[in-house]
């Protein structure tokens, strides 16, 4: 039976419910011009190098947020692939990779190369979203295709003009629409997000960092002792054991009762009970 909502994505539900509260909580709170970063001033002259750290905590607008919450929402099945704690630490591990790699890109090579017109990182998870969007699409094949014709039908014979799609399309939508939300910025936060989750998929990145996983208690894994594992590896034989032998008697007939032995006449009446 499939899952609905968020059952067995603890990690997600956080995600999807993280992004909407702290986007309202920095618009009510009127500080969203702490979240984005501008190369020059806030880091050439004023050096806030904190909001390296501050800018994927939030979004600054509300179709953003609302793409973002879709696309976690349409990707929870990679957690229930994983598991919540594998999940939930290659969350932190993209995070730490895309609060450093967009800044000293655009600091160091493409601010200067557009002549210093290209000067801003849209706040928002964005990177996050798409490092997750990475596995998504390598990990999760789909389920059907369908075309859609850009004229009338045509003959047998004809090949087919359109476009064909996927049931991924759906995924893919909103995340493209935020990939180009705040262009060019947000797009180059979408790239550096895609390469580091293929880079993790495909082993590019340090073995220590792709093999680190969090404590398991930060997702409510409670650490099991050895002895739950015999007493539970006993009840289970047990369980089975009794099983077969209600299943099978010891007078060989199903359902009979276990240790009961058929008596001689008993079994001369059975013999001939038919024939009466």
């Amino acid at each position: 039976m499939l899952s609905t909502g968020f059952a067995d994505a603890p990690v997600s539900r956080s995600l999807a419910y993280g992004i909407v509260a702290t986007s309202i909580l920095a618009s009510v709170l009127d500080v969203k011009h702490y979240f984005y970063i501008q190369v020059d001033p806030h880091l050439w002259r004023y050096h806030q190098l904190w909001r390296t750290f501050t800018y994927q905590l939030c979004y600054t607008n509300s179709t953003e947020v609302l793409f973002a919450a879709m696309t976690v929402y349409n990707m929870r099945v990679i957690e229930r692939l994983w598991g919540s704690r594998k999940y939930a630490s290659f969350i932190i591990l993209s995070f730490c990779f895309a609060t450093l790699i967009p800044p000293v890109l655009l600091t160091l090579f493409l601010r200067p190369l557009s002549f210093n017109n290209f000067n801003y990182i849209p706040a928002g998870c964005t990177p996050l979203i798409f490092a997750v969007l990475a596995q998504y699409h390598a990990a999760i094949p789909h389920v059907y295709k369908y075309r859609i014709a850009a004229s009338q039908a045509p003959p047998a014979d004809e090949p087919f003009v359109g476009l064909t799609f996927s049931d991924k399309f759906y995924v893919y939508l909103p995340a493209a629409q935020l990939a180009l939300s705040q262009f060019p910025g947000s797009l180059l936060c979408a790239v550096v997000g895609w390469v580091v989750g293929y880079s993790w998929r495909n082993e590019v990145l340090p073995a220590a960092a792709i093999r680190w996983r969090i404590p398991g208690w930060m997702v409510g894994i409670r650490p099991r002792k050895r002895g739950e594992d015999f007493e539970g590896l006993r009840r289970r034989l047990e369980g089975e054991n009794t099983n077969a032998a209600m299943a099978t008697g010891s007078d060989g007939r199903l359902g009979g009762e276990v240790g009961r032995r058929r008596t001689l006449g008993r079994q001369l009446l059975d013999q001939f009970r038919g024939a009466f």
